[in-house]
């Protein structure tokens, strides 16, 4: 199985969206909706992709999984209650999402160590991210890929539990 992070094509753009979608609707079966029906959503996938933050997971040349995973920071890590492991420059990956065909193969882990890849030739030796309290599921994913839960951020309106992971 070959699995590899590219940047999304405009052409590619609806296929990224149904993972959204799909991700979407695993939140629900699983009890909670940290994604809404206005967020994030088509036009959310093309501004990520015209952007050149937009990235299709594959395995073996399909598309698997959409993320964004975006160099220039996040103003909502500004202000955190708690704190960071430090301050470096960093990437943010937000809008994770996997095929349901793709569930269940460990493929998450796959992901990062393909992001981490992405970032450290990008010369970016540091990630952070979010996610809602009740998603346990992602939360157990980061910290089983060496993430550390740094404290709270506000983001889209609400309090997330931010993550982060030093690659050096």
């Amino acid at each position: 199985m070959l699995c590899t992070l590219e940047l999304a094509m405009a052409c590619e753009v609806e296929q990224c969206y149904q993972m959204i979608e799909e991700g979407k609707q695993f939140q629900r079966e699983q009890g909670f909706e940290q994604w809404t029906e206005d967020y994030p959503n088509l036009d959310t996938i093309r501004s990520d992709v015209a952007a050149g933050i937009g990235y299709a997971f594959k395995v073996d040349g399909a598309i698997a999984g959409y993320l964004c995973l975006d160099f220039s920071g996040e103003p909502a890590y500004d202000q955190i209650e708690g704190a960071w492991s430090v301050e470096l420059p960093y990437a943010v990956v937000h809008r994770m999402a996997f095929s349901q065909k793709y569930r269940g193969m460990g493929l998450t882990s796959a992901a990062f160590a393909q992001i981490e890849q992405c970032c450290r030739g990008k010369g970016v030796p540091y990630i952070r991210m979010d996610t809602d309290f009740p998603n346990k599921r992602m939360q157990h994913i980061m910290e089983k890929n060496g993430f550390r839960q740094c404290g709270v951020i506000v983001f889209q309106g609400s309090g997330k539990l931010a993550y982060d992971k030093l690659l050096i």
